[in-house]
């Protein structure tokens, strides 16, 4: 009975000191809620809303037809309109669409002889897009059915992938893995920064120093950009030697994009280390942030896939904005001007988020 009895203290003071931790008994219901909500939700392989673009050479009725029966499959949304060819290219390039329907000048001749009506061209840089827009190929043209339309060949559409011709999916993952890789470590080295200085006491010695809020951030996050560094030489030089995964952007911009991502995930670690009060708070409040990160920025799942609430969710944070920026360097030769928006982003969520760390750990001064 006496063992039953200390027993019991011994849970009740738990329960009390559980309650009075709100930030884990927090993440003790929004850790299973939020993978409930991601996994059950957000997550679908069934593409739909893939942005294209149309080069109708035609300009002709039969045209605008085809263009309305792909828009019917909601696979694909018609974002813009080109021209030429070239223009097409350049957008797939800089990721504004994800592939686009090229219906040429002489469609009217290719309806009568029964020929393929155009050619898609497609970012096979993620595989699961571009099986979904492969598949469009063989859709039918039931306007052109009644017209007595049957194509010589299987296929109603021809298919040219760019950047990964082959469908490996070694050259998507291994560029999203640098994504994977930074955001699990960089936000989990610096997420414990202050909180490690205050439970070894040096946190008094920091006080009693005169240097300056901004100037502690940043002096705790420029080390761990050399380790960031090192694992993107790892992963990208054994992405190339073992899986032959092509590197088709500038070296220089493979560095430059990637010092942005690295120092929103530090400053986002830097974030959680003022609002965590102990090593393993802030070891809660990373697993939450890392989650949705991983899951939400297109590494697993296509962006497309996912409704829009968790779209809105994903553009907040930092690995969706770099996942697209480094696969548009690292497998379509993309630079930072072609995807300014991600870049930017990344930018000024480093520079908020420092403002915010500093701003934080001054009060916790006073």
């Amino acid at each position: 009975m006496k063992s039953l009895s200390r027993i019991s203290a011994i849970m009740v003071k738990e329960i009390r000191q559980l309650s009075r931790d709100r930030i884990t008994f927090g993440m003790v219901v929004m850790i299973p809620l939020i993978q409930l909500l991601l996994f059950g939700f957000a997550m679908n392989t069934d593409v739909r809303n893939i942005p294209i673009a149309v080069v109708d050479q035609s300009g002709s009725v039969p045209g605008r037809i085809i263009t309305e029966a792909i828009k019917v499959t909601q696979v694909v949304t018609v974002k813009t309109h080109y021209a030429t060819v070239t223009e097409a290219e350049a957008a797939i390039k800089k990721g504004v669409v994800r592939a686009a329907l090229i219906l040429p000048s002489d469609l009217g001749q290719r309806i009568t002889h029964h020929d393929i009506l155009g050619q898609w061209l497609v970012d096979g840089s993620d595989t699961m897009i571009s099986s979904a827009l492969l598949a469009l190929q063989t859709m039918p043209i039931k306007a052109f059915s009644i017209a007595g339309y049957q194509p010589n060949q299987a296929k109603t559409f021809e298919a040219t992938l760019l950047y990964n011709p082959s469908r490996r999916s070694a050259v998507n993952i291994v560029p999203g893995l640098l994504g994977v890789i930074l955001t699990m470590t960089m936000i989990l080295f610096t997420s414990a920064a202050i909180v490690r200085e205050r439970e070894r006491g040096n946190l008094e010695l920091l006080i009693t120093t005169p240097i300056h809020s901004l100037e502690l951030m940043v002096g705790k996050i420029v080390p761990y950009i050399f380790i960031g560094l090192l694992q993107i030489f790892i992963i990208l030089g054994l992405g190339y030697v073992i899986f032959n995964v092509p590197i088709n952007g500038a070296l220089s911009q493979i560095l430059l994009g990637s010092l942005l991502f690295i120092a929103a995930s530090l400053t986002l670690g830097l974030v959680i280390s003022t609002i965590a009060q102990t090593q393993l708070q802030a070891m809660q409040m990373t697993v939450f942030i890392l989650l949705p990160s991983i899951l939400l920025s297109g590494f697993m799942f296509p962006y497309e896939a996912m409704p829009a609430a968790a779209q809105w969710v994903a553009e907040a944070l930092p690995a969706t904005h770099f996942m697209r920026m480094i696969r548009g360097i690292i497998l379509r030769g993309a630079d930072l001007t072609d995807v300014w928006r991600d870049s930017l982003w990344l930018a000024c969520f480093t520079l908020v988020g420092m403002a915010v760390a500093a701003s934080r750990f001054k009060k916790s001064l006073d």
